[in-house]
């Protein structure tokens, strides 16, 4: 079972938990078409192993996501996830999260940033004690 480990990776993405916050990198060049994005929330919530965390997910390497990952990912990519930080770069992908924020209204709290020491500030606000 994925659960089992520390660290779980397919050929979209690598996951870990540290401190209560589950950290999800996108690899280089991803495009997250439909497959794409049920492959990445499916590992991710048997990797959690039905705990509720807050998530830190890196899109720095995503390179576009089509219309039908993106409303896969804003229906269900939040299951488990008590809020989520996107870590994006300065160009592309602030564009296309902004863009995901603004249309698909995420369940969970959600955040874009440009700076992971900003987004772990801001999920640790969201850490059950």
């Amino acid at each position: 079972m994925i659960a089992a480990h520390d660290f779980y990776e397919n050929r979209y993405a690598s996951f870990w938990i540290a401190d209560g916050i589950l950290f999800f990198r996108y690899k280089p060049d991803t495009v997250i078409d439909i497959e794409a994005a049920k492959c990445v929330v499916a590992d991710r919530i048997r990797f959690q192993d039905d705990r509720r965390l807050p998530v830190l997910c890196d899109m720095q390497g995503v390179l576009s996501v089509d219309k039908a990952g993106r409303d896969y990912l804003a229906s269900s990519g939040s299951v488990l996830a008590s809020a989520v930080a996107l870590l994006v770069a300065e160009n592309v992908s602030l564009t296309v999260s902004t863009f995901y924020l603004e249309i698909s209204k995420p369940a969970v709290p959600t955040r874009i940033f440009t700076e992971e020491s900003e987004a772990l500030s801001y999920l640790r606000g969201f850490l059950q004690h």
